[in-house]
């Protein structure tokens, strides 16, 4: 077998192992899931076993070499088997490319293997940046920084590793981002530099999301693995929007799936051919923050549409609590809003409105 042959062959192993995941054992488990509100710690080590923790990650950095298509189809398969379990792991993979291309090489040489193996999990705290003024800054002290501000949802709590934690610095405005390990930030809630409170969500409470706020916390100049410039860093979120953009794709596929078993393969197959043209225009619009946004917005109301199809084609019995139409109509408004902007939030009101 060539080189070539194997790399095909990986693959297709990793796509195979992803719909065995979501299918055999994320998806049966996702009721339970949802009413006990906590991933089974299994789901994390059958994710591991299956090596879909690396499969962001270049060959250099241990990878598989995944096209950017795979990657985006294993989240979707790995999302159509359990929303809270794949929300909380398709953070882990921006920090495997964080970790693959830093130039902090220690950093590099001290966690990216352990990342890519799912030995440590991995989530991030970006979403202080995003809007201006910034929720979350940074003041360079001697030796570091000092982190203060908000960050809104951050999920994994008590599941994850590291944490990556971003901020903007308040001298310059880039975004310097660094990755800690949670025994590093619940030093920092013990000494009062760190709260995080519990989000009661409606849907994929099993994401152990908080509300996290830091004030004066230090952070060494050696756990940073980037600083960009926040035009650079702009530029890095369609990445970010396109993965997040996986999440309504797989409720779609699982929605059609139990139409199909309902007995409704036309109105199944005619949400497929939507989600076609809706994951086509999200990959031309990689390059073109504007597009991305607007094809995001659609495939948020596509998901929403199919849960209502399902909950619609199912009658009274989806208005039970905890059957799967019901927890899926949920989940539907979930990716609504979850890793949403101020341009997605808008563009999804007019769509509902009409205008």
């Amino acid at each position: 077998m060539t080189t070539d042959d194997a790399a095909a062959a990986r693959r297709t192993e990793l796509r195979t192992a992803a719909i065995r995941v979501a299918d055999e054992v994320l998806f049966p488990a996702a009721g339970e899931t949802d009413r006990t509100g906590s991933v089974p710690e299994s789901h994390w080590q059958v994710l591991a076993d299956a090596g879909l923790y690396g499969i962001a990650a270049p060959v250099e950095a241990g990878g598989p070499g995944l096209e950017f298509g795979e990657v985006t189809e294993i989240l979707e398969v790995l999302t159509s088997g359990c929303l809270a379990t794949a929300f909380t792991w398709i953070q882990h993979h921006g920090v495997v490319l964080s970790l693959s291309r830093t130039p902090n090489t220690d950093l590099r040489a001290e966690l990216l293997d352990a990342t890519v193996t799912g030995r440590l999990r991995a989530g991030v705290a970006y979403a202080g940046v995003v809007p201006t003024p910034p929720r979350m800054t940074a003041t360079a002290t001697d030796g570091g920084w000092i982190l203060t501000g908000h960050a809104p949802f951050v999920s994994g709590w008590g599941v994850v590793d590291l944490l990556q934690i971003s901020a903007r610095d308040a001298a310059t405005d880039d975004v310097v981002s660094a990755i800690l390990r949670m025994p590093d930030l619940l030093d920092g809630a013990s000494a009062g530099a760190v709260r995080a409170t519990p989000v009661d969500l409606s849907a994929a409470a099993a994401t152990q999301t908080v509300s996290l706020r830091v004030d004066g916390l230090t952070v060494p100049s050696d756990r940073v693995v980037t600083r960009l410039g926040l035009e650079e860093f702009s530029a890095t979120q369609n990445v970010g929007v396109r993965l997040n953009g996986t999440l309504p794709f797989g409720l779609v596929r699982r929605c059609t799936a139990l139409l199909d078993v309902g007995g409704h393969s036309r109105e199944a197959r005619a949400l497929r051919e939507r989600a076609d043209i809706v994951r086509t225009a999200l990959d031309a619009g990689m390059a073109d923050a504007t597009a991305l946004l607007a094809a995001r917005a659609d495939a948020a109301r596509l998901a929403l549409d199919a849960a209502a199809a399902l909950v619609a084609a199912t009658g009274g019995r989806a208005l039970v609590r905890g059957s799967d139409p019901e927890r899926l109509f949920r989940e539907a408004a979930f990716v609504l809003v979850a890793a949403s902007r101020p341009e997605l939030k808008t563009a999804l009101a007019q769509r509902f409105s009409g205008l």
